[in-house]
């Protein structure tokens, strides 16, 4: 059917109208994207741009340089050394073994090492270095460079790690730093990035450990091109980072190396504090360790070695144990200042009131015993002190009671976590009754007080808190031991502290009985006496049980220490300071299963006295004559032992 003329015109003006709806929605879809396309060009060429550049632009850290630790005297004590390493990547090597054939002719492989890099070489991309060798010596990197040509994909790298001149001597205070490993990572709170770089090494322990936000320094950052597989094209820029601050010790590291040496082939600890200021200038505990091994990664049989544990054994002395801090041992008489202190200032004795010593004190049903078996007779407190009276101790302590016993030896420093930079420190034990309670669930006993008054029982102290205490009864004053003297060049505040608020005549007198220990004829460390006048030294013997003795073998006779296994042997103690009537240094010193403390930690006690006194090697004229022939003897073998240690630049000139 043939349309009209009028459908047709309708028909056509319903199309006209359609086109143009049509070109009109089409024209305003094509503005918007070139509107859009415009802005993206033009507007936002700067966005893009670099979103194109971080897509071939990686951005990486750079581990800052170490802080460097040093002594008082500017004697590096941990510093960080170049070392060198041997890496190469599969796809330049092309033969890879025939490559590690070549560069074994040319210096020493570690086998289990380089199978470990043969395994890396098989699983990581073509292109990613691994490590062959590691900390090779600078004749084998030269070896190595001038055969580059023969050894394609091979690569020797630099870098730096910590090393510790000093060795063994500093390894219980400096300590040492490893690489950062999960347990690392799962303990401490600690976002920053640099902990995430493989192999990035932070203090495992000590001074290390304690200031490594000070110590480790902030992370430099670098640019590198990476292609579309994400191998490094070139390194655009780089802005290193800032190293991490210098510390400066207290410690007087000439003196610690003779403190080793003096305490070799003993399981001991030994510090050395100046009662001035609390700086504390040795402190020693041995046998030690090479804090080195660590660092370069320690071998699983020198593990197991330092980890002994056989405590049958002579050889169970452990190495890795900061004695000095971390352990702690009955003060056995060395306590008895803490008991004359408190009694004197409870006002319930005068220092010339007596007690007589028979031998033993009968509290109710227990016998305790004095060390003399047939007594000491009538002791003051002069006489008890000079002569280590066991009985006079048990009689004024019943009377002074364990409380006030306990806040004294608290005034003093005991049962103390003293604040220093140092791992695991120990506070001991300082009781009381409600210690007792709280720790034991038990009343306290009126036998715990009399085993406490000559530092037994429950009474723990560690060598560090046994300095405090003396170098505090020799000033009067609550003296803090320091172990940092300055941190970035900041110096860090006193030891000194302020007075104890105790009577000065009862300090006093205290004091004279310590000097009668070592200067009296009759007292217990007369032979370890320093012989010249302006020297003159003030101590205390200690020998602590850590085996009960029964009555059967009271009666039989107790086994000397000589007979006994080395573990089950008495602990030697002893404590000083001097000058006597102008105090400089307070020392301690504790000897594991040593013995007598008379006989062997009080002439450690004494030579260390001398060599920091000096300041070197004392005259022999400083030790009574007749000593002088082994003394000399002494120093000679320990001469052959000693370090060529020379004062370094001030740590500001370094």
């Amino acid at each position: 059917m043939k349309r009209g003329p009028r459908e047709t015109a309708d028909s056509s003006r319903r199309l006209t109208r359609r086109s143009i709806l049509l070109g009109t929605a089409q024209l305003g879809i094509v503005g918007v994207l070139g509107a859009r396309m415009s802005s993206m060009q033009v507007d936002q060429a700067d966005t893009y741009r670099m979103l194109a550049e971080e897509n071939r632009i990686n951005i990486g850290l750079i581990p800052p340089a170490r802080g460097i630790i040093y002594d008082i005297n500017g004697v590096v004590l941990a510093d960080n050394e170049q070392h060198y390493s041997i890496v190469m990547t599969r796809e330049g090597a092309g033969d890879v073994d025939e490559v590690l054939a070549r560069l074994g002719r040319l210096i020493s492989l570690d086998p289990e090492k380089l199978e470990k890099a043969r395994e890396e070489l098989k699983v990581r991309s073509a292109f990613v270095p691994v490590t062959v060798a590691e900390r090779i010596s600078w004749e084998d990197l030269a070896r190595v460079t001038v055969n580059a040509p023969a050894l394609p994909g091979v690569v020797a790298e630099h870098g730096r790690s910590r090393h510790y001149p000093q060795g063994a001597d500093l390894a219980h205070v400096v300590g040492y730093v490893g690489p950062v490993s999960d347990y690392d990572l799962s303990r401490i709170d600690d976002q920053d990035p640099l902990l995430q770089i493989p192999r990035f090494q932070i203090g495992k322990t000590m001074v290390e450990n304690q200031l490594e936000q000070e110590l480790r320094g902030s992370a430099g950052t670098k640019r590198v091109e990476v292609n579309a597989a994400g191998r490094v094209m070139r390194e655009l820029d780089r802005v290193e980072g800032i190293p991490g601050a210098d510390v400066q010790l207290t410690i007087d590291a000439r003196l610690q190396n003779y403190m080793h040496a003096r305490l070799d082939g003993e399981s001991a600890a030994a510090i050395v504090i100046d009662v001035t200021n609390g700086d504390i200038k040795g402190l020693a505990s041995t046998p030690a360790f090479d804090p080195n091994v660590f660092v370069q990664g320690i071998s699983t049989s020198l593990w197991n070695e330092l980890n002994e544990r056989d405590i049958d054994s002579q050889l169970h002395r452990r190495p890795l144990a900061a004695k000095a801090v971390q352990g702690t041992y009955p003060p056995g008489s060395t306590f008895k200042m803490v008991t004359a202190l408190a009694a004197l200032e409870d006002g319930v004795i005068q220092a010339d009131d007596t007690v007589r010593c028979v031998g033993h004190i009968d509290v109710f049903d227990v016998r305790f015993h004095c060390w003399k078996r047939a007594g000491h007779g009538n002791m003051n407190l002069n006489d008890s002190l000079k002569h280590s009276c066991d009985v006079y101790y048990y009689d004024i302590a019943q009377r002074v009671g364990i409380d006030k016993m306990a806040a004294m030896g608290r005034k003093l420093g005991l049962g103390e976590r003293h604040d220093l930079p140092l791992s695991a420190i120990r506070s001991g034990i300082m009781p009381d009754k409600a210690w007792k309670r709280a720790a034991r669930g038990e009343d306290w006993r009126i036998g715990d007080t009399v085993n406490a008054s000559i530092g037994q029982g429950y009474v723990a102290t560690s060598p560090l808190q046994l300095a405090v205490m003396t170098a505090r009864i020799a000033t009067g004053r609550s003296v803090k031991p320091r172990l940092v003297r300055s941190i970035g060049g900041v110096e860090q505040p006193s030891g000194a502290g302020e007075s104890l608020g105790l009577n000065e005549n009862n300090l006093r007198r205290v004091r004279r009985a310590m000097f009668d220990v070592s200067n009296n004829n009759r007292g217990t460390a007369y032979r370890s006496r320093i012989a010249v006048e302006e020297f003159k030294m003030a101590g205390k013997t200690g020998t602590s049980q850590v085996r009960r003795i029964t009555a059967e073998e009271r009666r039989a006779g107790v086994t000397r220490n000589a007979d006994l296994p080395w573990n089950r042997r008495d602990h030697a103690l002893f404590v000083a300071f001097a000058p006597a009537d102008n105090p400089k240094y307070a020392v301690a010193v504790v000897v594991e299963h040593g013995g007598g403390g008379s006989t062997v930690a009080a002439p450690i006690a004494r030579d260390v006295m001398l060599q920091a006194l000096y300041d070197g090697t004392p005259p022999l004229e400083a030790y009574p004559s007749a000593v002088r022939g082994r003394i000399a003897e002494q120093q000679k073998h320990i001469a052959t032992m000693l370090r060529d240690i020379r004062p370094g630049p001030t740590v500001e000139e370094a």
